[in-house]
């Protein structure tokens, strides 16, 4: 993940939630409170964002000086977090995943961002394994969409790569992409190729096709990539009976976990699935302070 972006995230997150300060915590709680506090799975699956939750704290710690560092004599004691599993690590119910420690106050006041991105990226990550696991043993790998949380993109794929799935292009500027709109708008799929190919040399190309004879009109032209719309399994036997090894090919459209293997075994490559992001429930992941 690109740590600048990664920052720009919390820096909005936090500043959502925190506003010009958390009043609970200020109001009952002491400046000189200390505490340690445990990250808990409340649900079995796949953690991911560990790190993420980990820079939550230390930017409200940076954001919050009313809450800030406990002063122990002449030394200070910022926040401290220890990761105690693995992104990408299968947990349990009850596992304890990280342990956070430094001011009570900062402790609180970052608890629910942290919460809220570390759920959201365990869950994305989970529901990819589902996927991954169902395509084991076979060639094809699961590759999320741009299907993504507006803003939360790039936490959103590295939790599919964290759950033992693929990316498949960030956005719309390192992948063209020509879909059936572009054909039309462009006078065709040849043309609409060559046009890409022309403006932008060094950018890879992939080419949605719906038929057989799509699927060869774009390999001639040039395609080493191409996106297999709405296909059934008969159907894509044959594009890549057609296509051979000229291209890579990708199945998307109507997926369920029931048929993901009758859909890798017809030899596709990839299979792309829009819900890994845009319908994964959050795992259920909690903060506990331990008891004094």
């Amino acid at each position: 993940m690109e740590p600048s972006a990664v920052a720009e995230i919390l820096e909005r997150a936090l500043t959502e939630d925190v506003g010009s300060g958390d009043v609970t915590s200020l109001a009952t709680i002491p400046a000189d409170q200390h505490d340690v506090a445990e990250v808990v799975a409340r649900a079995p699956g796949v953690v991911a964002g560990l790190a993420v939750a980990a820079a939550v704290f230390h930017a409200a710690e940076a954001v919050s000086p009313e809450s800030g560092a406990v002063s122990d004599g002449a030394h200070v004691r910022p926040i401290a977090f220890e990761a105690l599993a693995t992104d990408g690590a299968a947990v349990a119910r009850g596992d304890v995943l990280a342990t956070v420690a430094g001011p009570t106050r900062t402790l609180l006041t970052a608890e629910r961002t942290a919460l809220n991105l570390l759920c959201r990226m365990s869950g994305v990550a989970t529901h990819t394994r589902r996927w991954a696991d169902a395509l084991e043993g076979t060639k094809a790998q699961v590759l999320d969409t741009r299907k993504t949380t507006p803003g939360l993109r790039v936490l959103e794929k590295y939790a599919v790569r964290a759950g033992g799935g693929t990316n498949k292009r960030m956005g719309l500027y390192d992948v063209a992409m020509i879909k059936d709109n572009h054909k039309i708008a462009a006078g065709g799929l040849t043309a609409a190729f060559r046009s890409v190919r022309s403006s932008y040399p060094d950018v890879p190309v992939q080419v949605e096709i719906t038929t057989v004879a799509e699927a060869v009109e774009a390999v001639e032209a040039g395609a080493t990539f191409l996106l297999c719309d709405n296909m059934e399994p008969a159907l894509l036997r044959e594009v890549v009976a057609a296509v051979g090894d000229r291209a890579e090919l990708e199945a998307t459209g109507g997926l369920t976990l029931d048929r993901v293997r009758e859909f890798a075994e017809t030899g596709v490559d990839y299979l792309s699935v829009g819900a890994l992001t845009h319908s994964s429930p959050i795992l259920d992941i909690a903060l506990d302070l331990r008891l004094r």
